[in-house]
């Protein structure tokens, strides 16, 4: 019998895995412009995380 622990746990573990299903399988490259407002990821950005999509604002916005 599981208890109220456990049900949490199972919750967790559901959604951690489907937090993980949205990241990109790849780190590929890194693009140049915010796929939210369009403005242009700086460089030090694109080379620090590669495969960036979006500028550190609407990063931040998401997370």
């Amino acid at each position: 019998m599981s208890d109220v622990a456990d049900r949490a746990n199972d919750l967790a573990d559901l959604q951690r895995d489907q937090a993980l299903e949205k990241v990109p399988r790849y780190a590929g490259v890194s693009a140049a412009y915010c796929e939210d407002c369009d403005e242009q990821i700086p460089d030090a950005r694109r080379t620090a995380i590669p495969g960036v999509t979006r500028c550190v604002v609407c990063q931040q916005v998401i997370e």
